[in-house]
């Protein structure tokens, strides 16, 4: 039975290859396009916040009708809705009455097809038999940061070898994958998430469900913790080690990126050996030494190696945080884990902003909007305990 569901779970892994792709491929581009369409900057930096409030939406409202339309159809549609809004970079642009509004339109097909994607991958995976959840969720998730680095790296040679300007090539290139991809999610078994016969809960429980908010304020501070370092990682290996920004993006978001996948893959690898909590707990702490030595240690190489570390020790905190709520409310179905994805959406967004925040109201100083930032990490390892006592006995 566990075997037919192998090639669900490798699509799904490739699902998170191609979130990587539509939230990482368009930043690259972002002072191409200024040159090119002579878009302002400050139009140009809106697109990461349409992207992501788009997906947000896509969050919210994703519990109203994925489970009457249907996992598969809405899964397929997911990865269709990538791949156009990768072409609709190519042809809009000069299409629509501006670049920008052709390039928004763009961002806005995709955005829903990753905030669709951030909804169903997590839940069709959970559904799969297995006999260790935690690992093989811990896996999927690792996908997701190899393929952050895939689409730099690979971006990167690909602009080196053939120039900036062959840019539309590459992201009809890469929108193969969504392509392919949505043709075989319309083959492969999807498992229930919800026994036949039984109905999972409706918003009205989980809002009812104290350890719904606990779980909810876990993903929060998952997504916090991990993005108000990775965001702010270049800027910090720029101006505190005065390096390039090609050396400060290796050094600072790759560096992490890398870290981040390969705790992930660890987990997944050896998860059954290592208790779940036990795991998390001790990447709360080692998230909090992190976010201290960045913050405080005044040789600034230590501080960008603990931003490295910082990646090592966030990798579990996500996929963690689904599997201790898919544990805990077996019956959550697809709104829990639609206000999850809200929550850790809310927490991507809110990280960086508090950090960003504190530290222009510090004088630009970055290392103190990384030290307000340690909440996160200390209440998402209050949640974890709180978790524990709080589930229902054997869980």
């Amino acid at each position: 039975m566990e075997q037919k569901y192998n090639r669900t779970i490798t699509a799904c892994f490739v699902g998170y290859i191609v979130q990587a792709v539509v939230n990482n491929f368009v930043p690259l581009l972002f002072l191409t396009f200024q040159k090119t369409y002579h878009i302002p900057l400050s139009l140009i930096t809106l697109l990461v916040t349409f992207n992501f409030g788009v997906q947000l939406l896509v969050d919210a409202v994703s519990v109203t009708f994925v489970d009457r339309i249907g996992y598969r159809i809405c899964m397929v549609a997911a990865h269709i809705l990538s791949a156009a809004g990768l072409i609709g970079l190519d042809v809009l642009p000069e299409m629509m009455p501006s670049p920008f509004a052709g390039i928004l339109l763009s961002v806005t097909v995709y955005a829903i097809g990753g905030g669709l994607l951030e909804v169903l991958v997590s839940p069709v995976v959970e559904a799969c038999p297995s006999d260790n959840k935690e690992k093989t969720m811990s896996m999927l998730h690792s996908f997701y940061c190899w393929g952050h680095v895939g689409v730099v790296l690979l971006s990167t040679v690909f602009f080196k070898i053939f120039g900036i300007g062959n840019w539309k090539i590459l992201a009809v290139t890469w929108s193969v994958i969504p392509i392919v991809n949505a043709f075989v999610f319309t083959r492969v078994p999807i498992a229930p998430l919800i026994a036949e016969g039984e109905q999972g809960m409706r918003l009205g429980e989980l809002f009812r469900s104290r350890l719904f908010w606990i779980l909810l304020v876990m993903m929060i501070c998952s997504g916090a913790s991990e993005q108000a370092v990775s965001q702010w990682a270049s800027a910090f290996a720029e101006r505190g080690l005065g390096i390039s920004k090609a050396a400060g993006d290796l050094a600072g978001p790759m560096a992490f990126a890398v870290l981040m996948g390969a705790s992930r893959a660890f987990y997944g690898k050896y998860g059954d050996r290592i208790p779940l909590d036990t795991f998390m707990k001790g990447s709360c702490l080692l998230c909090i030494a992190s976010y201290l030595g960045i913050s405080l240690l005044p040789v600034p190489a230590l501080s960008l190696a603990c931003c490295a570390l910082c990646g090592l020790s966030v990798g579990i905190m996500w996929p963690g945080s689904f599997s201790k709520a898919a544990s805990c409310l077996p019956g959550g179905g697809t709104a829990l884990f639609a206000m999850l994805a809200l929550g850790g959406d809310i927490g991507c967004s809110g990280g960086p902003t508090l950090a960003g925040l504190v530290s222009s109201l510090a004088g630009d100083n970055l290392r103190m909007g990384i030290l307000a930032a340690v909440v996160f990490p200390a209440l998402l390892l209050a949640g974890v305990i709180l978790c524990g006592k709080t589930a229902p006995a054997g869980r």
